[in-house]
């Protein structure tokens, strides 16, 4: 029947739509009114047509079936940890995640009464310790991340020194096979998605430089491969941006003979959200964790409504905990395995911004690789000016955090409520290189309302 219907009608090219639009736009110019530009330089068309692509669509490995709901936990307390643990899961959690920021932490108490074969469990220290990795319990269906490079990057200091850092890293991923980035830090600081990618492929580039020559064929082939991300709230684009990951990271494997599957982890950025009206942020991170799903992500761990300023609590964690359970049971996000794949504008995006990050990544790469870009402050600089001129946005009104810097609500306060400091703190500590920085867009405007509350 659908053959028949389709047949009445004759086909429309893009040449065609384009010229009705331009008539329909009474003489406005096409370009000017219907085409935006991003902060990656790609520009966004009104629509997108098949004829626009010479060859089809790369079709990708990812499931939304198979994504699981995570948990984060801070293990400040080891028994208090495992029970959270053990109602999370019975709340819904698929996944947990153990932050350990100490070397005396049994990891045996930690997981008492988890079954891992059925709930995958990752463990991610604070410091750097083979000796601490060697002594962990075997746990089936376990992760260890480890990121000595995203450790830099963050505080400007290694954990020992670079040698040391890269002895204890080597016996690390011996031990365990796994290899993780911490691509989250770029994008809460204010890099843009073309930045996130390139940087995010130079990262592990560094490791597989290094490993290429100490792991055997065997250990390459089954080499694990961890993306912690981070996803804002520009939809369709955090959509692309995690499938031109997963495509780019293949890509880079594949000319070192290493396991081309990699594993994407995602929580929701912190770069726009907010303490005042701060319910919005519940409406962020929906949109947040929609992107991740369609996007291909593997576990989502979401971020509570108030983690900016407020301790960790039942409440907080349950609401985002909860949202992820709509999406996959009430939403049925977890019904089509690769829902973005063949749609025209995400598979454009797709397109540009994985050609886009390449060239990024190979003038990294022409310019000393991503270390030396570190230590000489480039990656820092060019992260600065990307956030520098979203933050310009936001100041000006053409980027929107609603109740914040569009319809505030005067009588919103917040003194009295914060538990946490919210905004970047001041630690004035010797580094080797200048730490990449997170801050949230709307820190100064907040800084100002709090002072006349």
């Amino acid at each position: 029947m659908s053959k028949t219907l389709f047949s009445n009608f004759s086909k429309v090219s893009s040449k065609q739509w384009k010229q009705k639009i331009q008539a329909d736009l009474k003489g406005a110019d096409y370009n000017e009114s219907l085409i935006w530009n991003t902060n990656e330089g790609i520009d966004v068309k009104p629509f997108y047509h098949a004829d626009e692509f010479d060859n089809l669509p790369f079709m990708s490995d990812a499931k939304a079936s198979e994504f699981k709901i995570g948990q984060s936990i801070f293990v400040a307390h080891t028994g208090k940890s495992n029970t959270k643990a053990v109602d999370a899961i019975s709340r819904g959690a698929e996944t947990i995640e153990f932050v350990i920021p100490t070397e005396d932490t049994s990891i045996l108490n930690l997981l008492k009464d988890i079954d891992s074969s059925s709930t995958p469990i990752t463990i991610t220290p604070q410091f750097l310790s083979s000796e601490f990795i060697a002594k962990m319990p075997s746990v089936k269906n376990s992760d260890v991340q480890v990121d000595i490079i995203g450790h830099l990057a963050r505080t400007g200091n290694w954990y020992h020194s670079l040698k040391e850092d890269h002895n204890h890293f080597e016996m690390v991923v011996k031990q365990t096979n796994t290899i993780s980035i911490n691509v989250d830090l770029y994008q809460n600081a204010g890099a843009n998605m073309t930045q996130q990618l390139a940087y995010a492929i130079a990262h592990i580039n560094e490791y597989f430089n290094h490993f290429d020559s100490k792991l055997n064929t065997t250990q390459k082939q089954s080499l694990k491969v961890i993306f912690n991300v981070s996803v804002g709230t520009n939809y369709f684009f955090e959509i692309a941006k995690l499938r031109a990951l997963r495509s780019l990271y293949s890509t880079l494997a594949q000319e070192y003979t290493i396991n081309q599957e990699c594993l994407i982890k995602v929580t929701p950025t912190k770069r726009n959200k907010t303490i005042y009206d701060y319910n919005t942020n519940m409406l962020r991170t929906t949109t947040e964790c929609m992107s991740a799903v369609l996007g291909g992500a593997n576990v989502i761990t979401n971020l509570p409504y108030d983690a900016i300023y407020h301790k960790n609590n039942e409440f907080g964690d349950r609401i985002s905990r909860n949202q992820l359970l709509v999406l996959k049971h009430e939403s049925y996000f977890d019904k089509v395995d690769n829902p973005a794949d063949g749609a025209y504008y995400i598979e454009s995006l797709t397109t540009q911004l994985s050609d886009k990050a390449l060239a990024l990544f190979k003038d990294i790469e022409a310019n000393g690789g991503f270390l030396n870009q570190l230590k000489e402050g480039i990656i820092q600089k060019k992260i600065k000016e990307s956030a520098s001129k979203e933050q310009n946005q936001f100041d000006a009104g053409d980027h929107v955090l609603l109740g914040t810097n569009k319809h505030p609500n005067p009588h919103d306060t917040m003194k009295n409520d914060l538990e946490l400091y919210p905004f970047v703190k001041t630690n004035p500590v010797k580094t080797l290189i200048e730490p990449i920085i997170e801050k949230r867009l709307a820190e100064t405007i907040e800084q100002e309302r709090l002072k006349t509350e």
